[in-house]
């Protein structure tokens, strides 16, 4: 018995853990040296034991046997498939999903910063990458990165990652540089997605830092799961959700889904709960600013309509989902289990069973497959 059982499953948020040399078979060398290394030479003994256990897996049948049994427990570079495609193939068939979507963990830590010659060669060879990491199978689903900052090299390089064959392209969740989002300039990078039928995500991250720094300094100090300051701690997961509830509500009042009614959009990593209120503001903030602003005065739907027309989302596993379908639609809300980060926890499709109780059998079916391949796909499952 597979872990997904008789359920039909697509998991709309999983990872990678890149090796130290990810990027290295596609980045120009022009840019190779001007790699940032240190965050991957820092967890070197880490990767460096679990490729030894990943080798002992390959020769030993008892190693394997035993990943297996701890398919939900191992994570990050530990757990059976999170760097070795072939492995990743085999984690899917012991799962029973019919798909995941793949981003990346650590790789764009190399590149991203103000040098945008590097943001964009380091983008350019993380989705030719993450292809190659999911060519191995077609229900792997290989989510690329697009930078904004520049519109026609966002253009190329969405071109590009398309035709390598990702699925899906991660934008950053914040200005395009100096310009919004929805700027004319960026049409052409909207327009290659929609005429291509894939969608943009978000993830959490891509919004930068999630809060205020000094939030932190409060002569309490916290350290985040694994022990650090890099990832989200208490105070960062109140501010999740700002960044992508800004990013996407400029996107319907600048009236881009008008002008690309194709284009789906998806919010992975963020929770969900949010778009109780937060549809409701969208309605309400048009309605009051319809009179002094002209775009809003064009858009052809209510602002909620475009978010359950164009727009997916991912809950945590907890959130009480069948609550948010009755107050927003089935439409919008998809599975995921974060794998193999910890977030996840071990036992996802338990978790959001229970936050289902209660909702109809065609809303759970949305919500664990046909949502995420509407997403993918632009049609429901036929």
């Amino acid at each position: 018995m597979t872990y997904a059982g008789h359920l039909k499953v697509l998991d709309a948020d999983s990872h990678v853990m890149e090796l130290a040399d990810f990027l290295d078979d596609f980045i120009d060398p022009e840019y190779s040296g001007r790699l940032k290394r240190q965050q991957m030479e820092a967890m070197a003994r880490v990767i460096e034991e679990a490729v030894t256990k990943a080798e002992a897996r390959r020769s030993q049948a008892e190693e394997r046997a035993l990943a297996e049994q701890r398919l939900m427990e191992d994570k990050g570079w530990k757990a059976l498939g999170a760097f070795d495609p072939k492995e990743r193939s085999d984690v899917l068939g012991l799962l029973g999903f019919e798909g995941q979507m793949i981003f990346g963990t650590f790789a764009a830590s190399m590149f991203t910063g103000k040098d945008v010659d590097l943001l964009y060669a380091g983008s350019s060879a993380k989705n030719r990458a993450m292809a190659r990491f999911c060519s191995v199978d077609k229900r792997l689903h290989a989510v690329a990165f697009v930078p904004l900052v520049d519109p026609p090299r966002a253009v190329e390089l969405a071109t590009e990652a398309i035709e390598a064959g990702c699925s899906a392209v991660m934008v950053p969740s914040t200005a395009a540089g100096e310009r919004s989002p929805t700027h004319p300039e960026l049409d052409g990078f909207w327009g290659v997605l929609s005429e291509a039928n894939a969608p943009f995500v978000l993830h959490v991250g891509g919004g930068g830092r999630l809060l205020d720094p000094a939030f932190h300094n409060n002569g309490m100090p916290v350290t985040d799961h694994l022990g650090g300051e890099n990832n989200v701690r208490s105070k960062d997961f109140l501010a999740i959700n700002h960044s992508p509830a800004l990013f996407l509500g400029v996107l319907i009042y600048d009236g881009l889904f008008d002008r690309f009614p194709k284009l789906r959009g998806g919010c992975m990593e963020q929770g969900a709960g949010w778009l109780v209120s937060w549809m409701r503001l969208l309605d309400m903030g048009a309605n009051d600013f319809r009179r002094t602003e002209e775009p809003l005065r064009k858009l052809s739907l209510a602002p909620s309509d475009y978010v359950r027309r164009n727009l997916k989302f991912t809950p945590f596993a907890g959130e009480p989902v069948a609550w948010m379908i009755e107050q927003c639609g089935s439409e919008l809300f998809m599975f995921s289990t974060d794998f193999p980060h910890p977030e996840g926890g071990n036992d996802p499709l338990g978790r959001f069973e229970e936050g289902l109780t209660g909702a109809s059998e065609e809303a759970r079916r949305r919500f664990f497959h046909d949502n995420m391949y509407e997403l993918l796909h632009g049609t429901q499952p036929g």
